[in-house]
């Protein structure tokens, strides 16, 4: 575990003994290095600072040190610590622990954990320095010309950087002539590690301290006789200055509308100055916390079993269906935290919904609250970090990500919608579920955590109803409203022409022609983006496919490209079989992208945009769409599965999901408790406010029994349904899963490395054993893959055990030379 307060005196207690620091560096070493303790630095180094450490000949890294201790490593000698790069920790004593712990939990190393929880600035990047070699002196006719050009800089300036030499060069080529150099001895590579956070700095203009007198400042005004445009200047300053109390330099010239020029004649005539200040990139409102709302009845009671559930349990489960007011128990929940001085972690699984949910909590907490997420830039992901770690935020509101930031004082960890499946990183590693680090966070500073869910996860509805999480429920939607009625269309009794899959049926148009009449809004569902999920030639039945990937390519019209959504590899579109020559084809299946399409047809008069990860790329893309929606812009959103995500629209009276057959048919343990999720999530979207809103489900199997389920809104039948399935075939809750995945680029040796690694196990674990098989999708990325499950029981010393095993395992098969390339990548608790 990272040191106590004792840990830094060691060296105090035990005089004059060697000091030695355990640092964590951002690589995926197994086990952490140790470094010794120059005398030098004793005094000031302290377990979470950066150090520059020095690993192999030349690379240097920015390591933070994890412990400080006097036991000299037994079987190497180690290399001095270079450089203290903080005066103060930029990582607290608890994210060391959680950092360790989700190591040890998800089978990585801690190099890959800090790579990951570090924003990019507060890891150091090496950049290679050329140093100029005074012993070669100052002759440089052996040179050629580029040589020469860089030598004489070199002799000026004594070093340059790779983009300085590029400069002189005026080429990114430089690499040769900078080898040749080097071999000349005429200059030495120095890996300098550069700090690349820099403060934001912004042009503040000043008047002159002589003009502060009234009297004076009038002289000058009243004596004004020539350059009119800089006395409208200086008017326009004098009169922000009093409406905004400080002027920049970029507002005052867009104020007056004047030039750089004239504002440069002020500052030469000494009247204005101008200076450069460190300023804020996240602009915080006034800290003020002010709830204008009262709770109801059901949500009082809510609240209640909540707080009862916290004097007993660390964790409360709160199952509250959509539109039920869940966001309003949190409010108030946040608000007892910050009048008790401690700070709230708000978890969302998805970045679009920090927009919608932000503006309400500014509203109440004010300048209390941050967002932190990955569509920050790294300098602000900078600034939060180090308001968070201040204690001058007391609410970020963030994706899984933020559960790596500093608090100084946590005391509640609010995880809404605790059963997505986005708040599990795949890649790279560390392949952690944000949810589960967040609670184990929480015990770290003895916090609470509330999960909060319409439709929980089975895992954690278990862990409720068996009494090791508390528990609430809010069953009843706000202001009284029953949920909508769910209707099926059955696609099978609608015949197309083309016999091509059923898009928009008459039922749904005449629903959708019904509401946008009524001045009300429709939202459609489609789990697949793009414009054709796959193209297949009529005539020999050929489709396209990636060269990396054994799937089918994706066409986007917008783009006019086929897309690989695997790999992302894009390719022109075909027009004829490379099969047969044919140029006949048909389009199979449909994405947002064409649905748009028809939609815009369908209904010329309705303003209609879409929601997936091709529309919504930019940091504010997101909100823009929402708030347009919400300002009741658009008439028709259609959407991935972002459009269904705990998103709040009043104005909604009809969702209509256009392909639920898509979302029962995977080869997945958990098809049936993600169906029911997304649609049940889908329907809650319909029908706020007044209404009770319909839901339209367009099927070819409207008997499937999930179907039926879905239907009543009956929650606790699917997940009666779904233990007893779970139960006989030992699937979490009542297991642990471990996810095995060997990689290699030739079929043959990854085949015979998954079974050689198999026959290793199976002694020990033959029982838990299910494979080794190949995927539905067998290459990505030109890498062919095989795939083992474990399925442990719950209990910690065999799983930890299993775990160690299975790393050694690794470990071994690694020392033989053909299956030396084969990656192997473990996910546990996989999803």
């Amino acid at each position: 575990m990272p040191a106590e307060s004792d840990d830094i005196s060691v060296k105090k207690e035990r005089g004059g003994q060697p000091l030695y620091a355990e640092v964590i560096i951002p690589s995926a070493l197994p086990k952490n290095y140790t470094w010794s303790v120059p005398a030098r630095l004793q005094e000031q180094i302290q377990p979470g600072c950066r150090v520059e450490v020095n690993l192999g000949k030349t690379k240097k890294y920015a390591g933070i040190v994890k412990r400080l201790h006097t036991d000299k490593p037994e079987f190497f000698e180690t290399k001095d610590v270079l450089n203290l790069l903080d005066t103060e920790p930029v990582v607290l004593e608890e994210q060391l622990n959680l950092w360790e712990w989700l190591a040890s939990y998800y089978m990585c190393s801690e190099g890959e954990v800090m790579a990951a929880a570090l924003p990019a600035h507060f890891k150091l990047s090496s950049e290679t320095i050329l140093v100029y070699n005074e012993e070669y002196g100052d002759d440089f006719s052996a040179l050629d010309h580029d040589e020469y050009l860089v030598a004489e800089a070199l002799l000026m300036k004594k070093e340059l950087n790779l983009s300085e030499v590029q400069q002189v060069l005026d080429s990114s080529h430089v690499y040769p002539v900078i080898n040749r150099l080097i071999n000349k001895k005429v200059c030495f590579v120095w890996e300098a590690l550069k700090q690349t956070y820099a403060p934001r700095k912004e042009s503040f203009v000043l008047l002159n301290p002589g003009y502060n007198n009234e009297e004076k400042l009038s002289e000058l005004l009243n004596n004004w006789t020539r350059a009119p445009k800089q006395m409208e200047l200086l008017l326009s300053y004098l009169h922000l200055l009093k409406t905004e109390g400080e002027v920049t330099r970029p507002s005052l010239l867009k104020k007056s509308g004047a030039s750089d020029a004239q504002l440069k004649g002020l500052v030469d005539k000494n009247i204005l100055r101008v200076e450069k200040r460190v300023v804020d990139r996240i602009k915080l409102l006034p800290k003020n916390v002010s709830i204008d709302f009262e709770l109801t009845e059901p949500q009082q009671k809510a609240m209640l079993q909540v707080k009862k559930a916290f004097e007993e349990k660390a964790v409360c489960l709160l199952h509250g269906v959509t539109s039920s007011g869940k966001t309003n128990i949190y409010i108030r929940l946040i608000e007892e935290y910050i009048k008790a001085g401690k700070q709230v972690l708000y978890m969302l699984p998805e970045i679009a919904l920090t927009s919608q949910v932000i503006r309400r909590l500014q509203k109440h907490f004010g300048g209390y609250i941050g967002v932190y997420h990955s569509k920050f830039s790294h300098n602000e992901r900078v600034e939060i970090w180090n308001k968070v770690k201040d204690g001058e935020l007391r609410v970020v509101l963030g994706a899984r990500s933020s559960v790596f930031l500093p608090f100084r004082d946590l005391g509640l960890v609010v995880c809404d919608e605790e059963h997505d499946t986005s708040f599990k990183q795949h890649e790279p590693a560390p392949r952690y579920n944000g949810r589960d680090a967040a609670i184990y966070l929480a015990t770290l500073y003895k916090a609470k955590t509330l999960l909060g869910s319409g439709t929980p996860s089975v895992e954690s509805y278990y862990n409720a109803v068996t009494g090791k999480y508390g528990f609430a429920e809010l069953l009843q939607r706000y202001g009284d409203l029953k949920l909508p009625p769910i209707e099926f269309v059955d696609t099978r009794k609608i015949i197309q022409k083309d016999k091509s899959k059923i898009i928009l049926s008459p039922v749904l148009i005449d629903e959708v022609n019904r509401v946008i009449a009524k001045g009300k809004q429709v939202i459609l569902f489609q789990n697949r983006r793009g414009y054709a999920p796959y193209q297949v030639c009529s005539v020999c039945g050929w489709i396209p496919q990636c060269k990396y990937c054994d799937v089918s390519l994706t066409f986007h019209k917008l783009s006019n490209k086929l897309v690989c959504h695997y790999c992302g590899t894009t390719y022109p579109p075909v027009h004829t079989c490379a099969a047969c020559g044919s140029d006949k084809f048909v389009q199979r299946n449909f994405g947002t992208e064409k649905i748009e399409e028809q939609l815009q047809e369908t209904f010329p008069d309705a303003k209609v945009a879409r929601m997936d990860i091709d529309t919504v790329r930019g940091k504010n893309a997101h909100d823009v769409l929402i708030q347009q929606f919400e300002q009741q812009k658009i008439d028709i959103l259609v959407g991935t599965q972002m459009v269904v995500k705990g998103l709040d629209f009043d104005n909604v009276d009809l969702v209509g999901i256009l392909d639920a057959d898509g979302l029962l048919h995977f080869a997945d343990f958990r098809v049936n408790e993600r169906a029911f999720q997304l649609m049940e999530q889908v329907s809650g979207r319909a029908g706020r406010k007044e209404e009770t809103g319909k839901v339209l489900v367009q099927t070819s199997q409207p008997q499937h029994p999930l179907l039926q389920i879905v239907q009543q809104h009956d929650y606790k039948t699917m997940f009666a349904e779904e233990l007893k399935k779970r139960k006989e075939f030992f699937y979490p809750p009542f297991s642990r899963i471990i996810h095995l995945t060997f990689k290699h680029k030739f079929k043959e040796i990854v085949e015979r490395a998954a079974y050689h690694y198999t026959e290793a196990l199976k002694n020990k674990y033959g029982n838990y054993i299910v494979g080794p098989a190949e995927p539905v999708i067998g290459r990505i990325r030109n890498q062919y893959l095989m795939e083992l499950l474990l399925k442990l029981p719950r209990d910690g010393k065999t799983i930890n055990q299993c775990k160690k095993d299975l790393l050694e395992q690794i470990a071994i098969l690694h020392q033989e030379k053909s299956f030396r390339s084969v990656t192997i990548v473990a996910d546990v608790d996989a999803v």
